[in-house]
């Protein structure tokens, strides 16, 4: 390796990436092309990366596999930056067996890390996991140490357990330090504030409160009996009961939950449930149906009476009753809280870290767009979804695909 391409190295590895484009600006041989496209990504200019990272690792000969995989790990981070997460995951990890097996150990823990950081994406908590898992205990970089625990974080939270997300940002902070590249530094002194900010509310007896997220497992934890909205079920000190496919029955626990400890009507459950607001015979024959089901499900937690008017809920242990809530309301939240990371989105990347149809997706941002809280660019397979950061809250609650709490 000549002395320019070894300083490009160098000033990338430092965050100096005017000082590594200066060095190789001019030149046209694949090592100078992947360091390039390197520096490119990391000016935000995605698609001028990929291409010098694609022309990089064809100009690279086959007996060069070091090289050639090196690029890949480049080329995948930079599909990861531009939210391209559709794809198996062979390939890479058969690149990070190839790079561990030929002593390149920092390229193969990246390898895992983008992996890990692509699963957790899509909502697949227990893979992101076991791709955290290949790189515990091994030497690494401080700027790779510092997005690995940055990671940890965040699935740590995914999780509800915020001890270990606050140490392993603390870790974090201490890798970035080390690394001393401002954007990083500042990425882990955003993920740091926005544990101090709004990430649910309660409702309780017609309270309202905001919780920041810690407050959260102490609620869980407190034996009321709690309606979770964010991942609609009902929670019980350790029972928990998922209701997130039977949504007709989390519509009719939450409309009593939060009326308690008085009760609702009938013809408002029906309105508020099946979106009728001048019900017949049949609709209240049919919410009998429903709360004969709901009542049936949950009746190890809380009772539902009949009222004079209506039915309201009784919980069999517990001494309150408090409806957890997200930060934000309306079917389109999470869609809100993908977006929230500033990245591009495409439909199809929404649609698979949703686990919806891209129809339905497509829908959605329709609306989201029609109130000017998402934008567009680009056109047809070229199309990205954007929305501007939301500062005043976070969004943890919000996302999709999270692990059950129990």
């Amino acid at each position: 390796m000549d002395a320019l391409i070894t300083a490009a190295a160098r000033a990338l590895a430092t965050g100096d990436l005017l000082a590594a484009l200066g060095c190789v600006a001019l030149r046209e041989d694949p090592p100078a092309l992947a360091l390039r496209g390197i520096a490119m990504a990391q000016l935000g200019q995605l698609d001028t990366a990929r291409e010098l990272l694609r022309r990089a690792r064809r100009a690279f000969g086959p007996h060069e596999t070091v090289a050639r995989a090196r690029c890949r790990v480049a080329e995948a981070e930079v599909a990861l930056a531009m939210r391209e997460l559709a794809g198996p995951s062979q390939p890479l990890q058969e690149v990070a067996a190839l790079l561990d097996a030929r002593g390149d150990g920092a390229n193969a823990l990246q390898a895992w890390l983008i992996l890990a950081r692509r699963w957790l994406l899509l909502g697949r908590l227990r893979d992101a996991e076991h791709g955290l898992a290949q790189l515990a205990d091994r030497p690494m970089p401080p700027a790779l140490e510092a997005m690995a625990q940055l990671t940890a974080a965040a699935l740590a939270l995914r999780a509800l357990q915020v001890a270990p997300a606050r140490a392993a940002l603390a870790r974090a902070q201490a890798a970035a330090d080390r690394a001393g590249i401002a954007p990083l530094r500042r990425e882990v002194d955003e993920a740091i504030a926005a544990l101090d900010r709004p990430a649910a509310r309660s409702l309780q007896a017609g309270v309202a409160r905001s919780l920041r997220i810690d407050d959260v497992p102490a609620l869980l934890a407190s034996g009321a009996l709690v309606v979770d909205a964010c991942r609609r079920g009902l929670r019980t000190g350790t029972q928990w009961h998922c209701l997130a496919r039977r949504p007709v029955l989390f519509a009719l626990l939450r409309a009593l939950a939060e009326a308690w400890p008085g009760g609702v009507e009938r013809d408002v459950l029906i309105e508020r449930v099946f979106g009728i607001a001048h019900p017949d015979d049949s609709l209240r024959v049919r919410l009998r149906v429903e709360l004969g089901r709901l009542r049936a499900l949950i009746a190890a937690q809380a009772r539902i009476e009949a009222t004079p008017q209506g039915f309201r809920i009784q919980p069999c242990h517990a001494q309150m009753v408090t409806v957890l809530l997200p930060p934000i309301d309306g079917e389109q939240a999470a869609l809100v809280a993908l977006l929230a990371d500033g990245a591009a989105w495409s439909t199809s990347s929404l649609a698979l870290a949703m686990g919806a149809s891209q129809r339905s997706v497509q829908r959605a941002l329709a609306e989201l767009q029609a109130a000017g809280q998402v934008h567009t660019r680009g056109r047809g397979r070229a199309q990205r979804w954007q929305s501007v950061p939301l500062a005043g809250f976070t969004t943890i609650l919000l996302l999709p695909a999270a692990l059950p709490i129990g």
